[in-house]
């Protein structure tokens, strides 16, 4: 891709062009199992929703289809991570909980991440690590927004 002026770019940086892989790296590098990937993101996913979750919204959240979420759920409430229980807006309708071991979990992987991050930004200064951690936040919350502004265009 190249570096060029194009409508809605900010910058010529060719930094900005490395974004995609250099995010790419970042996941196949997470100090983790792809079971505890998934079940990470499974349970991030419900504990971040602004209101409950189906087994088809977390399908669409994760970008997958419905029964690769059924069996990573599956899995998570075989492993007493989650919970289903019934809707409170409408009964007939099955959500998703995140069971204390799950929070707990959520938060084991937290910790581990942040102390790889810890590792790998050892030779930054402490103000380099809080400005990339609050940007990466930043970023991550308005890749949120972007993601729900663009499924609602789409239905």
């Amino acid at each position: 891709m190249s570096s060029a002026s194009s409508p809605g770019r900010t910058a010529d940086d060719p930094a900005l062009d490395q974004i995609g892989p250099a995010l790419s790296r970042l996941r196949r590098r997470t100090p983790a199992s792809s079971r505890d990937l998934s079940r990470n993101l499974v349970l991030n996913v419900i504990a971040d929703a602004p209101g409950e979750t189906t087994v088809g919204g977390l399908a669409a959240e994760m970008g997958v289809a419905q029964p690769v979420a059924s069996r990573t759920v599956a899995a998570c409430i075989e492993e007493g991570l989650l919970r289903r229980a019934a809707s409170q807006s409408d009964g007939r309708r099955t959500v998703l909980e995140l069971t204390e071991h799950g929070e707990a979990e959520r938060h084991r992987f937290a910790a581990e991440q942040r102390e790889a991050f810890e590792e790998i930004t050892a030779a930054w200064s402490p103000q380099e690590r809080v400005q990339f951690a609050r940007l990466l936040v930043r970023y991550g919350a308005d890749a949120a927004t972007w993601s729900r502004r663009r499924a609602a265009d789409r239905g």
